[in-house]
This record gives C-alpha cells, structure tokens and sequence, in this order.
C-alpha cells in the first residue's frame, strides 16, 4: 500500500505536529507502520517512545482527523491512547468528530492486545467542551434527534469497550464531554478541570447518558443537584463527591491527569488481561440486576476464566515465587 504523507497545514493529532501514517493491526491484518522523525519521553520521563500517526482518505481526498489512535509499546505495550485533537472547536461533538471516534471505537471493540484505553485530549486547558452548538443550530428537530440518539450510541460503544478505560481530564469537560468521560471506567482530573452536565443552562437536558450514568456514579441525589443547577466543579471537588478517581495539582505542561491517567493504566497493565476483562463484564452486567441474578454473572465469569492459560500461570507463578508472565490466552 502506498505511503501516504500528513500535510503540515492546521492543527493535527500531535503536541509535536506528528507526519506519518499508522495503518492500524486489527484481527489478522498486517499492520504497517511509518516512523516519524522522532520519539518523545513518556510521563515521569520513562525511556523514549516513538510515535506514530495516521490519515483518513476518502475517495474526495484526505480528511482531517479529529480523533486519533496512539498504541504503546516495548514494556507499555497493551496500553492504547485515544487522541481527541479538534484544536478550533475544542473537541466539541460534532459530525465528524463522532463518526471517527466511532469507527476508532468499533476497532478497538475487537482488539484483542489493547489491555488498556486512555481516552485524552491534545487540545490545551480541554478534554471536550460538549456539543458543537453551531452544528446544532443548524438542523431541524428530526434532526437534531437523530444525532442525539448517535451520540448517545457512541457513548454506550466506549462504555461496552471490553477492557478497561480511562478518561484524563486536564481541562474543561461539560456537556457531552462528562459523559464521555462518565462512559469510561475510571477517571482522573487535574484540580483546574472544570465538569459539569450543563444542558439544563442551554434548555436541554443530558441526553448521551450523563441522566443515567451521574447517579450511578455519584448517587441520585447529588446527580440531581448537579444536573438540576448545572454546576460546574472542580477537580478536588469531583474527586470528594466520587465523580472521579484520583485528582492532581496541575503542572507546567498542562497533563497532570493525563499522567495520572497513565500511572493508573501501568498498574492494570501487569494484570492477566482475560481475568480483568472478565471482572468488568461481571461488575458492569451485575449492577443492573438483582443479588441473585449478579451472582449467577459472576459465576459465569469465573468459569469462563478457569480454563485460561493465564490461570495456570497465575497459580504457577505465586508456588515459584516469581512475578507472573500472562499473555492473555
């Protein structure tokens, strides 16, 4: 297949202005991939990484790409970052936006080597600033429910993704943008991040799930409150009421959740990847039911996990004494 060139031009899926092209492994297919001109440190200055990148082409020409893909490797391998880099809009929800984040998702739903998804932003001081109001104003009711109820679709996509997720919040997140973040399975936030589900401000109400998701995060009756005011909070303060995991002082380079974010992400990494798949499906599927029928979904998860290679080389490696080497079999 022929090497295909990222123009320079506009903002790109790159804090370095990536080039290149990565033509993504998934299910058999072979995996071809362009080295850029360079590598940068990962967080806490870890060995360098070299990156990749790569462009969309249609049959009317390139598309510039909203949302981008970054897989890890040598000893982070497993570890897969979602790039959401629409600089002008500031990641705002538009057409093309979720289209890609779509179609990025749907690959990731049957990737068997991404043991861990960061889903982060590129874009300064935001993780998603919610819906594209401009696109909005321009369509008619039929319309604009329609794009709703796909919007409300990509979120339940990220929140089926079958391995665990993350979403880093070093910057604003309303809207829409919570609720792609309420989608993934944990999240970090720098203390500066400002989070909100605002629809109540615009007329609207949360419509991608955040009226579902909120108080199951946070409990009903805060969620109600947030949801009613739509007050914005702070990272600390989304950290005390559960509405996120770990929550940092920002630093100089604007990524402190990211970084957290990544910290999080290695210490799953280690983790035999089937038995952690396994225990989110038996926690996701078992909130929604009664004690009884969530303990039948656990008892099926576990028994879809003794057979496993990695069983025996958990039990194996704990009578050796010597740490596990787990391929995800």
């Amino acid at each position: 297949m022929a090497t295909l060139l990222r123009r320079l031009a506009g903002p790109m899926c790159s804090s370095r202005r990536w080039l290149g092209v990565i033509l993504r492994e998934t299910h058999g297919r072979t995996s071809h991939r362009i080295p850029l001109n360079g590598s940068r440190l990962l967080p806490g200055g870890g060995r360098p990484l070299t990156v990749y990148s790569r462009r969309q082409h249609t049959a009317a020409g390139p598309v510039t790409l909203e949302v981008d893909i970054k897989r890890l490797e040598r000893e982070d391998n497993g570890i897969v970052e979602v790039l959401m880099c629409r600089h002008k809009a500031k990641n705002a929800l538009g057409h093309m936006f979720v289209s890609q984040m779509r179609e990025l998702v749907s690959t990731l739903s049957n990737d068997s080597a991404a043991h861990v998804v960061v889903f982060r932003s590129l874009v300064p001081g935001v993780f998603c600033a919610g819906a594209d109001l401009k696109e909005r104003a321009q369509m008619n009711h039929r319309q604009s429910d329609l794009f709703v109820h796909g919007l409300r679709s990509l979120m339940t996509q990220i929140a089926s993704l079958p391995m665990p997720t993350i979403a880093a919040m070093d910057g604003v997140a309303l809207g829409g943008g919570l609720e792609l973040a309420l989608a993934c399975d944990l999240r970090t936030a720098a203390y500066s991040a400002q989070m909100g589900l605002i629809e109540t401000t615009r007329g609207l109400l949360p419509g991608a799930g955040g009226s579902q998701r909120l108080p199951r995060t946070v409990g009903i009756t805060l969620a109600k409150e947030l949801i009613f005011t739509g007050k914005r909070v702070g990272g600390q303060t989304a950290l005390e009421m559960g509405l996120v995991n770990r929550a940092v002082e920002q630093n100089q380079t604007g990524d402190a959740a990211y970084r957290e974010a990544f910290s999080l992400a290695r210490e799953i990494l280690p983790q035999a990847p089937i038995a952690v798949r396994l225990a989110k499906e038996a926690i996701n599927r078992g909130i929604e039911v009664d004690m009884s029928s969530a303990m039948a979904i656990e008892r099926m998860c576990y028994a879809r996990v003794i057979p496993t290679r990695d069983r025996q080389e958990g039990m194996a490696a704990f009578i050796e004494k010597r740490p596990p080497r787990y391929t995800g079999e």
